[in-house]
């Protein structure tokens, strides 16, 4: 692989780590692009050769991911919509249920009384949204 490449993945690494830990923060394209020191158009379209999805449905997953723990812990589903870093409780919910394949009521009514004994580790990998 030419160094350059290496350096785009490292710069994607970057923008992709930084959507894992400020997901609930306002995130758009120029800003992802930034961290990874690319133009936002040259960003999304590597972001998507290397990971298989665009930088925003990447980091709508990683916000549902976090609204599921919250909802397994009896969080409302507004304080959760706003606490992942949604603006819209519609959108929100929208983007819940095309990801998970039920609303976040519903999700949040279950009983996840079986995951208790599970480590959390394991339950992220177990619970994590699937494209």
């Amino acid at each position: 692989m030419p160094p350059e490449e290496l350096a785009d993945l490292a710069h994607l690494r970057r923008a992709r780590d930084l959507m894992d830990r400020d997901y609930a923060q306002p995130l758009d394209v120029p800003v992802m692009a930034q961290a990874a020191l690319m133009s936002p158009s040259h960003f999304s379209r590597r972001f998507r050769a290397v990971y298989g999805e665009t930088p925003y449905s990447y980091l709508m997953t990683r916000r549902i991911e976090r609204a599921q723990a919250l909802l397994r812990q009896g969080t409302s589903v507004t304080d959760t919509c706003f606490e992942v870093g949604c603006t819209s409780l519609g959108s929100f919910s929208s983007r819940f249920t095309e990801i998970v394949g039920e609303t976040p009521s519903q999700y949040r009514s279950r009983d996840h009384t079986d995951l208790e004994v599970v480590p959390e580790c394991a339950i992220k990998v177990m619970t994590r949204p699937r494209r």
